[in-house]
């Protein structure tokens, strides 16, 4: 993801905190935890149009043949300047779902004295069952905790206590990487390595982002052979070489099948060995094509692999 996202992604969860809170009650929901085998897109690949117009993106989406859509954008409980039951009428509307979504649990969520979720966590949990989510997905871990084995386990620990959180509402939760779980170490161990070995795979899902991870030299193939079945959803991007890079490695997301990855070959792999139910179509850079349009041909495209 891009510099500009994980600033958004932090801007969300501080904007989280200035929640008026009060007590709520969770209500579960009968949904399994092996969700159904789909094709969907994560909306930031169409962010400005979502925050220019999210009806009329949605509307657009839904003409192409997209069912279900992933999102990036939780605020001050609202989806796209939504609350949970409109945003969940409009896309009943479309005859869209919104099955995962993207909200970074950090420290600020946990009371360490009172050893509890706070409540704009638990807000999160909640209007995440309401617009009937299967996982709650957290796609970012701050530096600090990447720099300190107390620090990180204590983060995969609260991961943990997340996903029985999310459990007792028939959800689970999630943790998408980005690239410096591949490079980065703790105590001689991969950041990544650390994370799948400490977070129980009843609890946490992950959501593997096999471009993310290209530029630097990691290979989705490669982390999904070595831990089979945990990998629920990916996103699915294809990269090209470029000067500068969305996450300063000198790569850019493009149309699948345009690039170096085969994203073919990693989704196929993911579906037969990974345990993945959900492809993710997530396209950061165009190259002179718009975004909707790439949406279009992102979709035309990974329709004719085989995933469903």
């Amino acid at each position: 993801m891009q510099h500009s996202r994980r600033k958004f992604i932090q801007n969300t969860g501080i904007a989280l905190l200035g929640i008026g809170i009060a007590p709520t009650t969770l209500w579960a929901k009968n949904t399994s935890a092996d969700a159904k085998t789909l094709i969907g897109i994560q909306l930031y690949a169409v962010r400005d149009n979502m925050f220019k117009d999210p009806l009329g993106t949605l509307k657009a989406l839904s003409k192409m043949g997209y069912q279900y859509v992933e999102h990036a954008n939780y605020a001050n409980r609202k989806f796209y300047g939504y609350n949970a039951i409109e945003f969940k009428k409009i896309l009943n509307d479309l005859g869209m779902q919104m099955p995962s979504g993207h909200t970074s649990l950090n420290a600020s969520h946990w009371d360490n004295q009172k050893k509890a979720f706070t409540d704009a966590w638990k807000y999160t949990i909640d209007d995440a069952v309401t617009i009937g989510q299967d996982y709650v997905i957290s796609a970012w871990m701050d530096e600090k905790v990447r720099t300190s084995y107390d620090a990180l386990m204590h983060q995969l620990e609260i991961f943990n206590l997340s996903g029985e959180l999310c459990q007792e509402s028939g959800m689970r939760f999630g943790y998408h990487n980005h690239n410096f779980e591949f490079i980065e170490k703790v105590n001689g161990q991969l950041i990544y390595d650390i994370i799948l070995k400490e977070t129980d795979p009843d609890l946490v899902i992950h959501q593997l982002d096999f471009g993310n991870m290209f530029g630097i030299g990691a290979r989705g193939m490669d982390w999904i052979k070595k831990y089979p079945g945990r990998f629920v959803s990916v996103h699915v991007k294809d990269e090209i070489k470029v000067p500068v890079g969305e996450m300063n490695d000198q790569h850019d997301s493009t149309i699948l099948g345009n690039g170096l990855v085969d994203p073919k070959a990693v989704c196929l792999l993911a579906k037969a060995i990974g345990g993945t139910k959900h492809f993710i179509i997530e396209q950061e850079s165009y190259q002179g094509i718009t975004p909707l349009e790439c949406a279009r041909i992102n979709l035309e495209r990974i329709k004719t692999w085989g995933l469903v």
